[in-house]
């Protein structure tokens, strides 16, 4: 299966959706989040870089739910509405 490229605006969500998700994890460390979170660490530095912009649905819901953070406030703080400006 050939997988189509992504747009710069999926990529651009991706990185906000790391930010939102690292903002979050706060002072615990990766390891905690993961484990909690029953994923990889590399999966969720992954994640958290924007490496993987389009992880999967329960893979958000599981780092979603081991962070305390909402599905509500992860969509409003990946909505392009909350995007910072492109830098000329």
């Amino acid at each position: 299966m050939v997988r189509v490229p992504l747009t710069e605006a999926e990529r651009e969500r991706g990185e906000r959706l790391g930010s939102a998700l690292r903002a979050a994890r706060g002072e615990r460390s990766m390891v905690q989040v993961a484990a909690e979170a029953g994923i990889s660490v590399e999966t969720l530095r992954k994640i958290e870089t924007g490496r993987i912009p389009t992880p999967a649905f329960f893979t958000v819901v599981a780092v979603a739910d081991a962070v305390g953070l909402p599905l509500d406030a992860l969509r409003d703080a990946t909505s392009v509405s909350n995007a910072p400006p492109l830098s000329a």
